[in-house]
């Protein structure tokens, strides 16, 4: 098979299995960037289950279906392998009665990886993308390279492109828009630069995911 269409191909599959998530999960979860945001997205054409049996009545899910499924779309919304999200949970979990509230400290320490501060800073459309440009070295923290995309950002750090990248046609692509783009309060973006510094602490309440984050912590605690 040609290369070009085989990774043609290989993009359709893997936009599909990205769908067919959401469409599982019942959320809009915005795994496909600027196509979750049309109305061509899968979950809004087909808003219900995927399968022959879809479309059919099901019993009400028990309570540990519940908590997989919250557990499921935090997971999937940060594009974390399972055995790592659960190394945050249990983690976080070990704290539980010697710290701050456990919900805001799980997504505190989602919001902080590099790969989702690239995202949140408007270099990319979708949490996916920006783990790949990190991985592809795109990106220095302090003046550094830095390519783990699980790398814990904190108040004071400094993201920037590295200046070999800005003519890369990603990279100019998202120069103007950027430029009205909003970031979260807790980063300061300079467009001229194209870099963000930290200037603050992710909250619960600015993230504000349709997630039961609660259940999550139940889900690992069995």
């Amino acid at each position: 098979m040609d290369v070009g269409l085989k990774n043609q191909e290989e993009s359709k599959l893997m936009r599909g299995a990205k769908e067919k998530i959401e469409r599982r999960l019942g959320e809009r979860l915005f795994l496909k960037g600027e196509r979750s945001l049309s109305p061509k997205a899968a979950i809004i054409k087909r808003p219900y289950p995927p399968g022959q049996r879809g479309k059919r009545r099901r019993r009400p899910p028990s309570e540990y279906a519940k908590e997989l499924r919250e557990k499921q779309k935090l997971r999937y919304t940060y594009n974390i392998k399972e055995k790592q999200f659960r190394n945050y949970v249990k983690g976080i979990l070990a704290k539980r009665g010697k710290a701050e509230d456990a919900s805001s400290l799980l997504i505190k320490a989602l919001e902080s990886r590099l790969d989702n501060v690239v995202f949140r800073l408007g270099f990319t459309l979708s949490r996916s993308k920006s783990r790949q440009l990190v991985s592809h070295s795109y990106f220095l923290v302090n003046g550094r390279a830095m390519n783990f995309p699980a790398h814990q950002l904190k108040k004071g750090d400094i993201v920037s492109l590295k200046p070999e990248k800005t003519k890369k046609n990603i990279v100019v692509e998202f120069k103007s828009l950027m430029k009205k783009y909003k970031a979260p309060s807790w980063i300061e973006l300079n467009t001229e630069k194209l870099e963000g510094k930290i200037v603050g602490v992710p909250t619960l309440e600015e993230v504000a995911l349709p997630i039961e984050i609660s259940a999550i912590f139940e889900f690992y605690s069995r």
